[in-house]
């Protein structure tokens, strides 16, 4: 008997959305509040090293690769392309929500550089706010990309393959050998049988 999908496709596709909707949903809703309060403005303290402070940021994630912003995002479809390839096949919810917790941080970058642009498609600048001061300046969508796309690969290598399943009533595909060596002629006689043609056992 095989062994069903964990989710059906519907659940799914609804795991791998929901989870990149809301990734999407709170980074750009940070984003729209670090324009307003943080933008021109002194960074404002929160604990320890951790600041918002507002950057914008034309490269990649963690405000590196400046000016590639068309490069870079095309590398992003490429990603987000070959995780949704991904979800297709993993069976486990938890994976899927990374899956979509990843989706949903490539694409909140992306909507940046699309809706951001003042120079040309895939020009704007994505906002950075997340300060540790130990670290470059990153958002939602960095951490949600990364965090996600690690712990997506741990799940993929601790995830088991199943065995394809035999079904019932099989029989084994070697067959056993025999030993009834009395009756019949089926069979490969014993090398003691008389080889000779005097009616003796031969000789060991």
């Amino acid at each position: 008997m095989t062994t069903p999908s964990t989710v059906s496709s519907t659940r799914r596709w609804s795991i791998v959305v929901g989870a990149a909707l809301v990734v999407l949903g709170l980074d750009q809703l940070t984003k729209a509040w670090a324009v307003d309060r943080l933008k021109d403005q002194l960074p404002i303290d929160v604990v320890w090293t951790l600041r918002f402070n507002y950057a914008e940021n034309t490269g990649m994630a963690f405000s590196t690769g400046s000016g590639a912003g068309r490069w870079i995002s095309l590398v992003v479809l490429a990603i987000v392309v070959a995780l949704v390839l991904l979800a297709r096949s993993v069976r486990s919810t938890a994976a899927l929500v990374l899956i979509g917790v990843v989706i949903g941080g490539a694409f909140g970058n992306l909507f940046d550089r699309i809706f951001r642009a003042q120079a040309g498609f895939l020009s704007g600048a994505v906002v950075d706010w997340i300060d540790v001061q130990w670290w470059p300046i990153f958002n939602i969508a960095d951490a949600a990309v990364v965090v996600g796309g690690i712990l997506i690969a741990i799940f993929l290598l601790r995830e088991p393959v199943e065995d394809e399943p035999v079904p019932a009533g099989a029989e084994p595909d070697t067959e056993p050998v025999s030993t009834d060596w009395a009756g019949g002629d089926a069979g490969v006689r014993p090398s003691s049988e008389d080889t000779t043609g005097t009616g003796e056992p031969g000789a060991r």
